[in-house]
């Protein structure tokens, strides 16, 4: 075998393998940087946006209304305390790109555990 033929059947292993390393559709269609600026969100909207307590769940959510929401948030027109700086250093396409990886995600119910629950007087 030649050097050239050990090179094909290396390009061909690493393709072969990275497809069952990227079996999900959604995940493999989506670049890095998307996968790192939604994970820059998961801070405050929980994993693949299952956020528990008072912040927005994302998983799930429309990709036309995210992506409006976020062009709210970049103008100004909605007010925020903390997203409107987000939105500002995004771009359209990040946005588009978050809305479709966001609207993939399957939203999960959280249960609140009894003991966080306060007693009733």
């Amino acid at each position: 075998m030649t050097q050239t033929h050990y090179t094909g059947l290396a390009g061909l292993l690493s393709l072969l393998l990275s497809t069952g390393v990227c079996a999900d559709e959604s995940y493999a269609r989506l670049s890095i940087h998307t996968h790192v600026l939604a994970s820059s969100c998961a801070a405050c909207h929980g994993t693949n946006g299952n956020s528990v307590g008072g912040t927005p769940v994302l998983a799930g959510l429309n990709a036309e209304h995210f992506i409006s929401q976020m062009q709210a948030f970049k103008s100004g027109e909605r007010p925020s305390t903390v997203m409107h700086r987000h939105a500002k250093g995004l771009t359209q396409q990040e946005i588009v790109e978050l809305a479709d990886h966001f609207s993939r995600q399957l939203r999960h119910t959280a249960e609140v555990p009894a003991r966080a629950i306060p007693d009733k007087p």
